[in-house]
C-alpha cells in the first residue's frame, strides 16, 4: 500500500488529521526525566530519558491519532546513544500502530541523497526503525531529490518537502525572484508527485507548508490538489483553527497538522497548571483532535476509505 493510502487509512481510523511532533527539548522535560539536563549525566543517560518520555507520549497517542514526527537533531545531541534511542523511539510508534514521519530534513548531492533516502526509508537497512515518510530539504536541485523519490517508490514510502516553512525568516529565500522560490518548488512537488499516486487520489510525495503563512497557505493548497500537505506552525507558534483551514480539500482531507511543545510540554501551560504531565498531555491531544475535528477533517478520508 502507498504512504498516501496509508495516510488516508490512518486519518479515517483516527477521524482527525493531528500530528504530534517528537521534540524532546531537554530543558522543558517534566521533573521525573530532569537527567536529561543534568550536565554530569552521562549522554546514555540522557538519550535514555528522552526516549523514555517520547514513548511515554507514544502511549498517549496510540490509536487516538494518526502519526507522530521525530525530530532527528534532538537525537543526534547525543551520538551513538541517540540513534538507539532514536530507533528505540521509532520502532515504538510503528509498534502501537503509528505512522512516523521522519524529521530530517535531509537534502544533498545525488549520491550522498541516496545514502540518507536508503538510511531511513529502506527497510533493509533502516530495520524496525524504519520511517514511513521523511522531509526532504530540495534547494540543491531536482538531482538531489530523486533518490528520495525513487526510494519512496521502491519502498512505498512518503516524502514532505519543504516548500513554505514556518520559520521566521524563511522569506529570505523562500520569496526571492518571480515566480518566488517556494512557488517553484511546488510546482515541482506537483510534477514529482504524478508518479507516486495512490488509489485515493492523493500522492506519496507531500509538501511542508507552514500555518504561520495561511494566505500563501490557501493559494498552495489550490496549486497542489493531489498532494498531501504537513503543516507546522500549530499551537505554540501561534496559528489556531482559522490559519490552518486553507490547508485542507474539500471535507477536510490531504493535510496533517503539527503540534509538539503544546503536546508534549503542555504541563507548562497555564491552563494545565496542577495536572501530571501525562493528564495535561492527554487534554492538549483532546483539545487538538476537537479543533481539528471541528474543520470537518478526517470526515471525507473515512468516506474515501469506505468507497475504496
Amino acid at each position: 500500500m502507498t504512504y498516501a493510502d496509508r495516510l488516508e487509512a490512518a486519518i479515517a481510523r483516527t477521524a482527525n488529521s493531528a500530528l504530534i511532533g517528537l521534540d524532546p527539548h531537554a530543558d522543558s522535560l517534566p521533573p521525573e526525566f530532569a537527567i536529561a539536563r543534568d550536565p554530569k549525566a552521562s549522554r546514555r543517560q540522557k538519550a535514555d530519558a528522552c526516549a523514555q518520555f517520547l514513548c511515554e507520549i507514544i502511549e498517549l497517542a496510540a490509536g487516538r491519532v494518526p502519526a507522530v514526527k521525530p525530530q532527528s537533531a534532538f537525537f543526534e545531541i547525543y551520538g551513538a546513544d541517540g540513534i538507539h534511542a532514536w530507533e528505540r523511539v521509532v520502532a515504538t510508534a510503528r509498534s502501537a500502530g503509528l505512522l512516523v514521519i521522519g524529521d530530517v530534513k535531509r537534502g544533498d548531492i545525488d549520491s550522498t541523497a541516496a545514502a540518507y533516502a536508503r538510511a531511513f526509508l529502506d527497510p533493509a537497512v533502516a530495520g524496525e526503525a524504519v520511517c514511513d515518510a521523511i522531509t526532504v530539504n530540495p534547494y540543491l536541485g531536482g538531482d538531489a531529490v530523486q533518490p528520495f523519490l525513487d526510494a519512496a517508490k521502491a519502498h512505498q514510502a512518503g516524502i514532505y518537502v519543504l516548500v513554505r516553512t514556518s520559520n521566521k525568516q524563511s522569506a529570505l529565500f523562500q520569496d526571492h525572484g518571480t515566480p518566488r522560490l517556494y512557488e517553484r518548488v511546488a510546482s515541482c512537488v506537483r510534477e514529482w508527485g504524478n508518479s507516486c499516486m495512490g488509489s485515493g487520489g492523493l500522492s506519496s510525495i507531500g509538501a511542508v507548508v507552514g500555518a504561520t503563512h495561511p494566505a500563501e497557505l490557501v493559494s498552495l493548497r489550490a496549486q497542489l490538489p493531489t498532494t498531501p500537505l504537513l503543516i507546522p506552525g500549530y499551537g505554540a507558534q501561534g496559528a489556531g483553527a482559522a490559519e490552518i483551514a486553507g490547508g485542507f480539500l474539500p471535507g477536510g482531507r490531504g493535510a496533517l497538522v503539527n503540534s509538539s511543545r503544546g503536546i508534549l510540554f503542555a504541563y507548562k501551560q497555564p491552563r494545565y497548571a496542577g495536572l501530571h504531565w501525562k493528564d495535561a498531555s492527554r487534554a492538549a491531544i483532546d483539545a487538538m483532535i476537537a479543533e481539528v475535528g471541528a474543520l470537518g477533517c478526517g470526515r471525507s478520508a473515512s468516506g474515501a476509505q469506505a468507497r475504496g
